[in-house]
């Protein structure tokens, strides 16, 4: 049996529209000037090249700018890039609504979570069925997916330079035989500057993540090199409302409250990267920071990821610190809708708590729960998305084994880190047993 819940996406694209809609006739292939085959003749667009680097830079080393040789600073070329960008597409009305005259306000309180008041986001909203109970599905080309969107709507091409410097080719061709990445806006959008960065968009990825599509969005913002621009990941089951691979990125200017909690360093792995755990937040996560290389980071988060996708356990994913720090949480919001035990007070609210919710974020789509916005609100919404600490130790044993199987963990460093968390090595019927108990069977339910 198919289990669901009734969901209502937010739209990201001018083109995610109802089946059978026509879409607006521009130019030649399908008239929409899409990113299909039928439209890619031919077809040029932006694209930034970044240099592949090994090593982090820390914000204490000047994250967001570099020097020239003046010793003058300058901010970061793609920076300025995606905003020059992505203010053009605002004024050239592509957009939904003004995210810029939405009301925010910080909220009073030790955390400061941030409210917005984004009534724009639950407007013309079309509804469907959405699967919940599996993080991995197939991917369907006969549901909006990133193929689809205009290429107006793409900002720029984003790879890998050949030169080994960072290189901005402003009318670049299309290459459909080596699946470009593409950084498009998203047209309801949360913040200034929010866009999505899409993975070989014509490899029509699903939605789960690998080493190699975490790389990109660590490059992508170690390139941006701006503490205040953050990507954000969305697992099936977790609140992504599109299966096709992406990240979503915006800019905020000011901490997110989860980057100011307290942690506890579980250990550290030979790579040189630090994991702890998140300590008196409402949702408990891992945190992944530091590595002597990027791909170090990369390769541990992945580890982890992989692990709770083929354990069919719903994750949200936070990339701060210029790609230096990466907060991995896993959640039961939808699982707990579907069962019928999150109170009908906060389903009233229609906030589906993802990536960014959960990082403090918090965006109301009712004036009356803007004005009533307060810590202890916040609190009692994302508390229902963490696991318990019995479940979510469940969890954490299973990310650790996975990671102390990973070929780049040596021997003494994984052994030390399954201690410190108090797990020991399980023979694997005893992991699945945890697998089975951590993630219950699925009901129906309904999502207001």
């Amino acid at each position: 049996m198919m289990l669901k819940i009734k969901r209502v996406p937010t739209v990201v694209s001018n083109y995610q529209k109802e089946d059978g809609e026509e879409g607006s006739r521009r130019g030649g292939g399908c008239g929409r000037n899409c990113l299909q085959n039928c439209c890619l003749q031919d077809a040029r667009l932006p694209l930034y090249a970044f240099k592949k680097v090994n090593s982090i830079v820390s914000e204490k080393e000047g994250v967001g700018v570099s020097e020239d040789d003046k010793g003058e600073t300058t901010v970061a070329f793609l920076d300025s890039l995606l905003l020059g960008e992505w203010e053009e597409r605002m004024q050239r009305g592509l957009f939904r609504y003004d995210v810029t005259a939405c009301e925010t306000k910080v909220i009073p309180g030790q955390y400061g979570f941030i409210a917005q008041l984004n009534e724009g986001r639950h407007l013309k909203k079309r509804p469907t069925e959405f699967r919940v109970d599996k993080v991995l599905q197939p991917f369907d080309g006969n549901k909006f997916n990133f193929t689809k969107v205009g290429q107006e709507e793409v900002l720029f091409q984003f790879g890998a330079s050949e030169e080994g410097e960072a290189q901005f080719f402003p009318d670049a061709p299309v290459d459909p035989e080596n699946s470009p990445t593409m950084v498009a806006i998203n047209v309801s959008p949360i913040e200034y500057g929010h866009v999505l960065l899409i993975p070989r968009v014509l490899d029509c990825l699903p939605q789960r993540i690998d080493c190699d599509s975490l790389m990109l969005a660590i490059y992508m913002a170690a390139e941006a090199g701006n503490p205040y621009f953050r990507l954000g990941y969305n697992s099936l089951g977790a609140f992504a409302t599109i299966n096709h691979l992406h990240f979503q990125a915006y800019y905020l200017a000011v901490p997110f409250p989860i980057e100011k909690a307290p942690t506890k360093e579980i250990g550290t792995l030979n790579g040189g990267m630090k994991i702890s755990e998140l300590v008196n937040y409402p949702v408990r996560g891992l945190v992944f920071e530091g590595g002597n290389t990027l791909l170090d980071l990369s390769r541990g988060v992945s580890d982890a990821c992989i692990c709770l996708q083929e354990n069919n356990i719903p994750y949200n994913v936070l990339i701060a610190d210029c790609g230096n720090r990466i907060f991995l949480l896993p959640q039961c919001y939808a699982e707990k809708q579907a069962l019928g035990e999150v109170s009908s007070e906060l389903l009233d609210t229609q906030v589906n708590p993802a990536v960014w919710e959960i990082s403090g974020h918090m965006v109301l789509k009712r004036k009356k729960d803007y004005e009533e916005a307060s810590e202890e609100n916040a609190w009692r919404l994302l508390a229902e998305v963490s696991l318990s600490e019995e479940r979510f130790q469940e969890v954490s044993a299973l990310i650790f084994e996975a990671i102390s199987y990973s070929s780049h963990v040596d021997g003494t460093d994984s052994e030390k880190l399954l201690e410190d968390v108090n797990v020991k090595h399980q023979p694997v019927e005893e992991v699945n047993a945890i697998t089975e108990r951590s993630h219950p069977a699925m009901v129906t339910g309904i999502l207001h």
